[in-house]
């Protein structure tokens, strides 16, 4: 007990020394009452390329002691409070807007693309974030898009501040391993999965630059400090998780090609591993909901201009569409990827016709939804860093409950904090940490059978539903799974009441 108990200890040395510094200066900035003294103008800010000497922070592990997290935030916001004389004031945590210096490089309206930003001096991590959103993939579907979704294709009402959550969060009780990094996010605005390299003309009417605008903002921001980063993680959900896994290496190269070859690039791809499987029943290919995976992007590919990996190209030379699907792309991608999946995607469901909402699920229907979480383990078991909790839902890593979820008894920062220093220990040539897992699937077999899943509610009454209640009306059928799993059916009621 006296061995644990020392961890938050240890982990307060050095944030007292952080905390006590602001302290000092608001101090000195209040001392004397109410007129203080004129101060100097500061120095002006040393040039980014004279920075070479500048010594890297390192953030605290919060994961090490997440199981005792809500105590030892607490712990530390009373020290923040006590040290720090002008914590009330407000901190800014929100992230700015700047559009691309290449003004060529548009929103699929022609309207300037940009990215939010909030830089974090002293560091060296970088984390840029690929919204997602859908697609369109022709003129019909596009013009109906503009009228019902224009912020995802016109960036004229973008407001100037984003502040950031989940992974993006700079707040260490919601994001305990990137909470210290250069944060930039990237609105979604091409309707092309992150694939395009089309410029708007007379004729289609429409820009699709998802992959130059990834390509333009990463050259803006090696002016911001980009040029001194150590890793840099590209991350993104949905159609986003998908232009990760189409754009990691893309962005390598660049930077290698620009003689930036030391800044080690990752991906994270949340919610983009979709499947090309058959739908549960067919319908005509007439918008993105209807048409089945695989049509969609062979329409789509065509009419956005898209690009895929190099690689990945080659082995589906004529059918490049393959590319758009992660466990077709993945065996191509040189860059280390983690991968985050619901095992029951509400998105993938959208899209085979799976309809959750309205009256119980038919019995074909639930073994479809059970088939899907075989199909997605089987397609993720030689992916080595991945998180894939047995849920039903859709992106994960900007909620602000994406610390809760677990797979093990692991939960998803923890297990990217593994990753992490699993790469770097596999580049000083160590072996992996120990008690560090970086691939964990669940192996319950219906959704929401992890008791840490999302909160599930009711689609027309907005109330919580129970484990229970939500398999009930997934049709769920107790006596017979009782007997599959060889128990008493009112003990697998319990167990579900429960949690268990």
């Amino acid at each position: 007990m006296k061995a644990v108990r020392m961890v938050p200890s240890l982990l307060l040395v050095p944030l007292l020394l952080v905390l006590m510094q602001p302290g000092a200066l608001c101090a000195r900035r209040f001392r004397g009452g109410r007129n203080p003294q004129p101060r100097r103008s500061p120095p002006p800010p040393t040039h980014r390329s004279d920075r070479g000497d500048t010594t890297e922070s390192f953030p605290l592990d919060f994961t090490a002691v997440e199981e005792n997290m809500d105590n030892f935030m607490t712990q530390v916001k009373n020290l923040a409070q006590s040290l720090y004389p002008c914590s009330a004031q407000k901190l800014d945590h929100d992230m700015k807007l700047n559009f691309l210096v290449n003004t060529s490089v548009t929103c699929n309206d022609g309207s300037p693309a940009g990215y939010y930003l909030k830089e974090s001096r002293g560091s060296r991590r970088w984390l840029i974030f690929l919204e997602g959103g859908w697609y369109c993939f022709n003129k019909e579907n596009c013009d109906s898009r503009y009228e019902t979704m224009r912020r995802f294709m016109s960036s004229s009402k973008w407001p100037q501040t984003k502040r950031g959550t989940g992974i993006l969060s700079p707040l260490p009780e919601e994001n305990p391993h990137w909470w210290n990094a250069n944060m930039v996010f990237i609105p979604y605005c091409s309707s092309d999965v992150w694939s395009g390299v089309t410029a708007k003309t007379e004729q289609n009417g429409y820009a699709f630059m998802g992959s130059l605008i990834i390509q333009e903002v990463v050259k803006n921001l090696l002016g911001k400090g980009l040029d001194n980063a150590r890793v840099l993680l590209l991350a993104g959900s949905s159609a986003g998780g998908t232009g990760v896994l189409l754009n990691v290496d893309r962005v390598a190269e660049l930077l290698e090609g620009m003689g930036y070859a030391g800044i080690q690039v990752r991906g994270l791809s949340d919610s983009g591993w979709f499947l090309d499987n058959k739908q549960y029943h067919c319908t005509d290919c007439v918008d993105t909901i209807g048409c089945t995976p695989t049509e969609t992007i062979k329409r789509g590919i065509k009419y956005w201009g898209s690009v895929v990996p190099d690689r990945c190209r080659q082995s589906h030379e004529g059918e490049e569409w393959n590319c758009f699907f992660g466990y077709r792309v993945f065996p191509s991608i040189k860059s280390p990827v983690f991968v985050v999946q619901w095992l029951f995607d509400e998105a993938q469901l959208t899209v085979d016709n799976i309809q959750l909402t309205g009256q119980p699920v038919q019995e074909g229907q639930w073994r479809y939804i059970q088939n899907l979480g075989i199909e997605l383990r089987n397609t993720l078991k030689d992916v080595p860093a991945m998180f894939a909790p047995a849920c039903l839902s859709h992106e994960v890593i900007t909620r602000n409950y994406w610390i809760d979820v677990q797979v093990k008894g692991t939960s998803l920062p923890r297990a990217l904090h593994c990753w992490d220093r699993s790469l770097h220990d596999s580049r000083n040539n160590k072996p992996p940490p120990k008690a560090c897992p970086v691939h964990l699937i669940d192996n319950c077999p219906w959704p929401h059978c992890n008791p840490t899943c999302p909160t599930i509610r009711d689609q027309f009454t907005g109330q919580e539903m129970s484990v229970v209640q939500f398999l009930m009306h997934m049709g769920f059928d107790v006596q017979k799974m009782a007997q599959q799993q060889g128990m008493d059916p009112s003990k697998l009621l319990g167990m579900l009441s429960s949690g268990s």
